[in-house]
């Protein structure tokens, strides 16, 4: 069975306080007679040294200290002559030793024995009255005798009454103490106990409640120690947990990484099994002389030549990314024309725009001057031209405009043609990502200049992004203003 503290500290002190009472029930019960008698001597020893000193032979002269005497402290006082008359009793002056003071036929024997201011003292018992007595008996400086008695039963009477009210206050003191003990083990527990549910809340992690220390005591400093103790576990436990999540998230990067590193690895190898297949197959042809006409070999050098281009291709636009997303690549950012660049770029494309029959609609407003990376913003729009080329259809329609927001230039660049299906819009970004794998494969695409765009936009630090139009797609980026 479980005892709180509470109740063992009520329990302890309750017993202690029943046992010492019962320990002074018995010693009174045992001594306090003793005791008594032994401080009636002592008081009749007193009185005789008084009397002695003051008595000059005349009773009369302390008739009345000796009435006082007698009625205080219910003494029995005698004064007998060398002859043994009794000059003086508690009942009058004068007269003969008779039965009635037979106390005194008993200390006669003894008082012969006594000299001059010697006294004995003892228990006697009154023959007539079959009482004891307890007797000093003195010889005074004139050689009468001084008798004093009290009665034992007052004593034992008073001893008697003495124990039982002490048994009875005893039993007060217990049930006041218990009382007492029981509202003291409360307020003494309740700290600890306090102390306690705060231990409780830490075992399960919940740092949020602290002790109010009230006092500098041992447990006011116990409960500090405990405060402290809490916030240093809630600041561990924080820390650990920040570690864990920051470790799992490496994990999971890692992951991430080992998945994008085995996929990067399988998609360069798809992309580069087909030309070196081509390439080595048209070179064997070469080399085996299969065509003998001039025609056939040099469309056998072609195919081997526009595989090669397309591996480079490949290669560049790899070396690119991984320069990018490296971090160690740093962009080069100067103050140019944006209209100049966009208009730069289609001259170089003029002659495939031309021979596709590709209509290209420019709509620049203004001559907006930009800062950023000239050559790596020329490659975004490079990319953007190229994929709307290859996308476009029988309308043969591209749209470039720009138009400036919150002081950035936004450029867009739009092609007619099919929309790119809803699922497909985030995931283009991503390397070797293709919405139509045969025709990006028919015009020689890698899969890398969305990602490349993306690299380098972020790199700026700027936005980037595709919608879907009535009846095609828009890309655009944006680019910080002068």
């Amino acid at each position: 069975m479980k005892i709180s503290i509470r109740n063992k500290l009520f329990l302890g002190v309750s017993c202690l306080i029943i046992f010492f009472v019962a320990i002074s029930l018995l010693l009174n019960s045992q001594y306090l007679g003793k005791y008594y008698l032994w401080q009636k001597k002592q008081d009749l020893i007193e009185i005789n040294k008084q009397i002695g000193d003051k008595y000059r032979g005349n009773p009369l002269e302390l008739s009345l200290q000796l009435e006082n005497l007698e009625r205080n402290k219910g003494l029995n006082i005698f004064i007998i002559d060398r002859n043994y008359q009794l000059i003086y009793s508690t009942s009058g002056y004068g007269g003969m030793i008779t039965d009635q003071t037979s106390i005194l036929l008993s200390v006669q024997p003894k008082l012969s024995a006594l000299s001059k201011g010697e006294y004995f003292t003892g228990v006697l018992m009154d023959p007539r009255l079959e009482t004891n007595f307890l007797v000093l008996a003195s010889r005074l400086k004139n050689n009468e005798a001084l008798v004093l008695s009290t009665p034992l039963a007052a004593i034992n009477e008073n001893t008697a009454v003495a124990n039982k009210f002490f048994l009875f206050t005893g039993l007060i003191t217990i049930v006041l103490g218990a009382a007492a003990i029981f509202l003291f083990a409360g307020r003494f527990t309740k700290p600890i106990l306090q102390l306690n549910d705060i231990a409780q809340r830490m075992s399960k992690l919940d740092f949020s409640k602290k002790y109010a220390a009230q006092s500098d005591d041992e447990l006011g400093q116990l409960g500090k120690s405990i405060n402290s103790l809490s916030d240093q576990l809630d600041r561990a436990i924080f820390n650990l947990t920040a570690a864990n999540e920051k470790l799992r998230a490496d994990i999971e990067q890692e992951r991430k990484i080992d998945k994008m590193r085995k996929e990067f690895i399988n998609n360069v190898s798809h992309e580069l099994k087909t030309p070196i297949a081509l390439i080595q197959g048209y070179a064997e042809g070469l080399k085996l002389n299969v065509n003998e006409d001039e025609e056939n070999r040099n469309y056998y050098c072609d195919v081997i030549m526009d595989e090669t281009g397309k591996m480079n291709r490949l290669v560049k636009d790899l070396l690119d990314l991984s320069q990018i997303e490296s971090g160690y690549f740093k962009l080069d950012k100067t103050a140019f024309n944006m209209r100049y660049l966009i208009e730069s770029v289609l001259d170089k494309y003029r002659p495939l725009l031309a021979n596709n029959e590709i209509k290209v609609e420019l709509n620049i407003p203004q001559n907006p001057a930009v800062y950023g990376d000239m050559g790596r913003l020329e490659q975004v729009l490079v990319n953007y031209l190229v994929n709307a080329i290859n996308h476009t259809d029988h309308n043969k329609l591209i749209k470039i405009q720009t138009a400036v927001k919150d002081n950035k230039l936004r450029v867009s660049v739009y092609n007619s043609g099919e929309k790119i299906p809803d699922e497909s819009l985030d995931k283009i970004w991503t390397s070797f990502y293709k919405v139509d794998q045969a025709r990006t494969r028919s015009y020689g695409g890698t899969g890398l200049g969305l990602a490349v765009v993306q690299a380098i936009q972020e790199l700026h630090g700027a936005g980037y992004g595709v919608e879907n139009q009535q009846d095609g797609v828009l890309f655009w980026f944006e680019v910080e203003m002068r």
